[in-house]
């Protein structure tokens, strides 16, 4: 599984960060760093996270390849 935050898109809810700690974690206070090849165990929590993201700035899969870094 692939995944591409829209770093321009993110406000910095954290909400991934929470749901999704394997994978994505907040750096100070706004900065996102994230993986963007998910392993297998961790598919089910970063769907989660995509799901929660308020401002849907996470894309996966085939979304996540159409450049939207």
């Amino acid at each position: 599984m692939q995944i591409v935050v829209d770093l321009n898109r993110c406000q910095g809810y954290a909400q991934c960060a929470f749901l999704a700690p394997g994978v994505f974690t907040m750096h100070g206070e706004e900065s996102l760093l994230y993986t963007p090849v998910v392993p297998e165990e961790q598919r089910e929590r970063v769907t989660r996270a995509v799901a929660a993201c308020p401002v849907q700035a996470i894309l996966v899969g085939e979304e996540a390849g159409s450049g939207a870094r």
